[in-house]
């Protein structure tokens, strides 16, 4: 949709080959609903590309761009969508037309993925980013000197991060509340039987390995537990000293684990360690080496036995299969999608 008048509220989304559809359609969704209940064109929205042509989603879709990033004027926000490894086919002009829109006061994000290219083009400033939990390991290794928020949404000083498409529905709520009120905001929500509005300082739900429930579930001892192990990844720290600082007995630590998550502390431990390696390996270019030695290996031998029996394939073979899918779901280039 492309409407024109000084009263809108104007979004660009800036596509890349794998972006997460359900981000887009989560976004553009309630916007499209507040214009119809408020009987007048509030929000428009623009879809644009790196280069024109139509970009294919991570499911498979194919979507049409309205303009390329180059032509982008008049937009009150510009939000990059994107897998984690997305990068520009010419990143020192896209990079510049990025740093210029947010210069002349336009407001830029990422919605998931989206932040890595946002970050790379190095105009976040100061933000401390949302970022997916799932790509957490891979932003650390590629960003070291930055820090991610734990929330689901983050906004300040001219930018907007967005963990998942769950919180950007959310996130659009808050933004129809803001403009028309919240009785509208509330038939928006209404409308698509959206339960409840998180607070924008909610932190993301994360789950816990192989119990079908989320950590902020957990009894508090566990809880604090699962903090020391995330501070101690490449580093592993003995559970009898996590026990200590706990002020527990280390049996009572592996009962309470036990009792919580069906596994006992060291289990869970390394099952952490093993997920954070995964992330790497799924959404970073390091070696297997670098990447057993970022989470606490001393061999990428062991590292990759390890793998291998708990997800089943070699890392290596993991990330093949993957580089194939995504092949599949969008990184084509747009000259074979005519």
């Amino acid at each position: 949709m492309t409407t024109d008048g000084p009263s809108l509220s104007s979004w660009g989304f800036l596509l890349f080959p794998g972006f997460p559809m359900a981000c887009l359609t989560s976004a553009i969704e309630p916007l499209r609903a507040a214009n119809e209940i408020a009987g007048r064109p509030e929000f428009a929205w623009t879809l644009l590309g790196e280069a024109p042509g139509p970009v294919r989603s991570s499911a498979n879709v194919r979507f049409d761009t309205d303009q390329t990033i180059m032509e982008a004027t008049g937009l009150d926000a510009l939000i990059c969508l994107s897998p984690p490894d997305a990068r520009f086919a010419d990143p020192r002009a896209a990079h510049a037309a990025l740093r210029r829109l947010g210069r002349t006061g336009v407001t830029l994000g990422g919605f998931s993925g989206g932040v890595f290219p946002l970050m790379r083009s190095g105009a976040m400033g100061a933000h401390r980013p949302s970022v997916h939990w799932c790509y957490d390991a891979a932003f650390q290794a590629e960003f070291p000197e930055s820090e991610a928020s734990p929330t689901a949404i983050q906004r300040e000083k001219g930018r907007i991060t967005v963990s998942g498409a769950g919180a950007v529905f959310d996130l659009m709520l808050r933004v129809i509340e803001e403009r028309l009120g919240r009785p509208l905001m509330t038939e928006v929500a209404c409308w698509f039987q959206h339960p409840f509005v998180r607070d924008e300082n909610a932190p993301q739900a994360t789950p816990v390995a192989r119990t079908g429930g989320t950590q902020a579930m957990l009894p508090p001892p566990v809880r604090e537990a699962i903090r020391i192990f995330a501070d101690h990844i490449e580093e592993p720290v003995a559970i009898a000293d996590v026990a200590q600082r706990l002020c527990l007995s280390e049996r009572t630590l592996e009962r309470a684990f036990r009792a919580a998550t069906g596994q006992p502390p060291l289990r869970y431990y390394r099952r952490m360690r093993l997920e954070r390696g995964r992330q790497r390996v799924l959404y970073s270019t390091d070696t297997v080496t670098e990447i057993a030695r970022s989470v606490g290996y001393s061999t990428s031998t062991d590292f990759a036995r390890h793998y291998s029996e708990a997800f089943g394939v070699h890392p290596a073979d993991e990330r093949k299969r993957l580089a194939g899918l995504r092949g599949l779901a969008g990184a084509v280039p747009p000259e074979a999608l005519a």
